[in-house]
């Protein structure tokens, strides 16, 4: 069976139909295009798009469809097994290589991220909930954190992975806390610290497992799918060490509902390098107890899903990048365009058909006296 008709029979399973009338339907400009896909999975895909080898009119529902369908996705799991074993025998996100996240992901320009995340500056989920709009949806998401951890005046909080300084910030402001940022992107470094100008609030320059003192919470927005498998469990021990005994700390990520999962190949290679997406089984084995001798190293109080927000907030930054091209494409070419749209409309996708979760975890160092009272 010629390559075409092979795709074309995984992809009718999905509602998908190769230069079909659909706007999910992709529409072909290079026959080799099917050759390519089965000889490279989901980084042919997105290359080839970059390529101008195909388009769709509705890239995220076209994505959407493709993830739903377990049987449209055996022509994109070429590769995944080479990466995913390198991901077992190495430590893809020691402190050289995190270091990487920062200059290559953070570091390629304030003016993008200003453009694409609004005010906010917040490059995670927002809180749809109650909000109308993007920058409502950033603000609930934040006020959500705060709640969560039951902030107050004169509470010390550290941000592991800050950002660009907006948490901290909001914090300060709202409920009076001080605190400290820490991050590996030296453009996030410059940009925060105006953020948090006037405030009681110190931006550093550090890797997480550097990090020293003692706080009364501790939060973790968007910065745990760098963090990697081999490393998580000292991840969260650090957190206990740092955290004080009434403490909370909250993280906040990407989930997959699969063990062991890279990120997919072309997001691997062109947008987040070395990233992992964790597990619940993962999340749960890095803070569970080994033995009768061995505490556990933080006790679950609450696990909040609200995954589906995301396909939102990454249509909302789309809207925001299409129209701020532009005044973009002067520093960025068309080839970078097409690469940005595809990672922002397909990961809408993947998060419309539920394939990726987002997930707030909130921890206390001993477990909650007469336990803790989730907030939504």
């Amino acid at each position: 069976m010629k390559s075409r008709e092979r795709a074309a029979m995984l992809l009718t399973q999905a509602g998908i139909t190769p230069d079909g009338s659909n706007p999910w339907d992709p529409q072909i400009h290079n026959e080799h295009l099917f050759d390519r896909l089965f000889a490279g999975g989901t980084l042919a895909l997105g290359e080839s798009y970059m390529d101008g080898w195909w388009d769709v009119e509705d890239l995220s529902e076209f994505i959407f469809r493709l993830f739903r369908s377990d049987s449209a996705q055996q022509m994109l799991r070429i590769g995944m097994v080479p990466q995913i074993i390198k991901s077992k025998l190495f430590n893809l996100q020691n402190r050289s290589r995190a270091r990487r996240v920062g200059e290559d992901v953070y570091d390629i320009g304030n003016d993008l991220y200003e453009a694409m995340l609004g005010p906010s500056m917040s490059y995670t989920c927002g809180y749809w909930k109650e909000a109308s709009n993007l920058d409502q949806a950033q603000e609930a998401k934040l006020n959500l954190i705060c709640r969560k951890l039951g902030l107050k005046p004169g509470d010390r909080i550290l941000d592991i992975g800050c950002g660009w300084g907006n948490f901290l910030a909001y914090a300060a402001r709202k409920y009076g806390v001080s605190g400290v940022g820490i991050t590996v992107s030296k453009e996030q470094i410059t940009f925060a610290r105006e953020v948090v100008r006037g405030l009681d609030v110190e931006i550093r320059f550090e890797d997480y497992r550097d990090a020293v003192g003692k706080f009364d919470h501790i939060i973790s927005i968007g910065m745990f799918e760098h963090v990697g498998p081999k490393n998580y469990r000292v991840f969260m021990k650090k957190v206990r060490s740092l955290l004080s005994d009434d403490g909370l700390f909250l993280l906040h990520t990407i989930g997959h509902s699969k063990v062991s999962r890279s990120l997919e190949r072309w997001f691997n290679k062109y947008i987040f390098p070395n990233g992992h997406l964790p597990s619940i089984t993962h999340v749960a084995k890095a803070t569970d107890q080994r033995n009768i001798f061995d505490k556990s190293v933080l006790t679950m109080e609450d696990w909040h899903n609200f995954g589906a927000d995301y396909d939102k907030t990454l249509m909302a930054w789309y809207a925001n990048f299409e129209h701020s091209w532009p005044e973009l494409k002067g520093k960025y070419d068309e080839r970078f365009y097409r690469m940005w749209k595809y990672y922002l409309l397909v990961s809408a996708g993947m998060f419309r058909a539920r394939y990726l979760h987002l997930w707030q975890i909130v921890y206390s160092k001993n477990g909650v006296v007469g336990g803790y009272t989730p907030t939504r």
